[in-house]
C-alpha cells in the first residue's frame, strides 16, 4: 500500500536538535503526531532525559519539544509498506532534509532514532555538515539495550 508521510515536520522557531526517525507508525497515522504507539518508549526517554513527566497529549508533547528547541521529521516522506516495521518499507522517496536545514539555521545536531533512518540520511545527505548522531531506537521492537542503557545514551547527545 503507498503511503505518504501524514503530517509536517514539527519545528520550533529555535530548534537546536532534530530527531528523525524513519516514518510514521500507524498509530502515530492515527493520532496525527510523531512516536504515538503506546509501547514506543521516545516520550518516556525525552522525559527522564530532560527529569520531567512524560507528555501524554499532543499538546503537550508540543510544548515539551519547544520548550527543549527539538525538531522532528522522519526521513521517508512516501513509500509502500504493509505495517509499521522499518523493514518492509519499499520504493522509499525521502524528504528535503537539506532544504528544511537551510530554513532552519539553529539546528546544530541530527539525531536518528534507528538504523534505517540513519542509512537513508547517509545515503542521501553525507555530504551535509552538520553534526550526527544515532538514538537508540524507541520502538518495542528494540529489545538490544535495556531502558536505562538507552536513557543514559539519549541524555549524553541531547545534553551535550
Amino acid at each position: 500500500m503507498l503511503a505518504f508521510h501524514p503530517f509536517e515536520p514539527f519545528i520550533p522557531a529555535d530548534a537546536e536538535v532534530l530527531i528523525l526517525g524513519s516514518f510514521p507508525s500507524l498509530k502515530s497515522f492515527e493520532d496525527n503526531f510523531y512516536y504515538a504507539h503506546p509501547q514506543n518508549q521516545f516520550w518516556k526517554l525525552l522525559a527522564a532525559v530532560y527529569e520531567e513527566d512524560t507528555p501524554k497529549s499532543n499538546e503537550a508533547k508540543s510544548n515539551f519539544l519547544q520548550k527543549h528547541k527539538i525538531a522532528l521529521w522522519d526521513m521517508v516522506q512516501s513509500c509502500e509498506r504493509e505495517n509499521s516495521l522499518d523493514s518492509n518499507l519499499k520504493n522509499i522517496k525521502v524528504n528535503d532534509i537539506e532544504g528544511l536545514l537551510d530554513k532552519h539555521a539553529t539546528i546544530q545536531k541530527i539525531c536518528f532514532t534507528g538504523k534505517t533512518s540513519q542509512k537513508l540520511y547517509e545515503r542521501h545527505f553525507s555530504h551535509l555538515k552538520t553534526p550526527t548522531f544515532y538514538l537508540p531506537s524507541p520502538s518495542p521492537a528494540y529489545r538490544a539495550m535495556k531502558f536505562d542503557e538507552k536513557v543514559s545514551v539519549y541524555r549524553s547527545i541531547l545534553l551535550e
